[in-house]
């Protein structure tokens, strides 16, 4: 499972996405996650679903890959569509003993599952086509007003996609130390769901450890570079937006508008 998280990676590529400004690409983010949740019928879930795969199909990712990405929420989503099926009031469709399904229900539990699905899956495509470097530049770039009032854009930048960045090599971590237990006789895959949470505590101790000893090697390394943080960095590309950027974000307000008329029109009974 932990092969199957996908956030955090960056695959090189030459796509359209690939070449967006990242400050396009984290706007353009906020705007379909702002968009998604206003949208509430089955045309509008279905639009998106036709946007996300065409947005993969334009990033030249395979789908395949993309798509693993979702296994890891397999058992949230299950969980959402449990609590929604089985606690929405509203017009009974199927009893089975104590337990009802209604048809708001089943509606609101599957609106919620594709929610998760297509915000995942969309955060993945960000980090996936967006490499370390030119994520901190357009978080940087995006927060330097708040410069004026004392925000430290640069460090929260830094901090961010480290953070992201480090996502894949303590998965990587995690992997080892876990066949280096297997190899002792630990059991990690058998068992009901608490036993499997509990085996897994053994594993945080020498996570913990491993997560605090690769943060004091890359603070060692970026101190014996002479790092010191934003101020009066120069940069060998500087960002520029271009043609594509401005589509893009045309495309994606286009997007936020359709969704937020669909929803009023919706509430109006239309």
């Amino acid at each position: 499972m932990l092969k199957d998280i996908t956030i955090g990676q960056y695959i090189p590529g030459d796509s359209v996405v690939h070449r967006l400004d990242p400050r396009t690409k984290i706007t353009a983010v906020v705007i379909f996650m702002t968009g998604l949740f206003l949208v509430n019928t089955v045309v509008g879930y279905a639009s998106v679903g036709i946007f996300c795969a065409f947005v993969v199909l334009v990033s030249k990712l395979s789908p395949r890959y993309v798509m693993r990405g979702l296994r890891p929420l397999l058992l949230i989503i299950v969980i959402t569509l449990g609590i929604h099926l089985f606690f929405t009031p509203g017009q009974p469709i199927f009893h089975w003993g104590p337990l009802t399904i209604t048809l708001e229900g089943a509606k609101r539990g599957v609106f919620m599952s594709l929610r998760l699905v297509f915000l995942v899956l969309i955060a993945s495509l960000l980090t996936l086509t967006t490499s370390p470097m030119s994520l901190t530049d357009g978080l940087e770039r995006m927060l330097r007003p708040g410069q004026k009032i004392g925000i430290p854009a640069h460090e929260i930048a830094m901090m961010m996609t480290i953070a992201l960045r480090f996502i894949p090599t303590l998965l990587e971590e995690t992997e080892k130390i876990m066949k280096a237990q297997m190899a002792r006789g630990a059991d990690f895959e058998s068992g009901n769901f608490l036993q499997r949470a509990k085996s897994l505590l053994p594993l945080l101790v020498p996570l913990f450890i491993s997560a605090f000893r690769r943060a004091d090697e890359l603070a060692v390394a970026m101190e014996a570079r002479c790092y010191r943080g934003g101020e009066h960095r120069t940069r060998m590309k500087e960002l520029k937006l271009g043609r594509q950027d401005y589509i893009a974000l045309a495309v994606m307000i286009g997007f936020a508008i359709y969704a937020w008329v669909s929803r009023s029109l919706t509430i109006m009974g239309w």
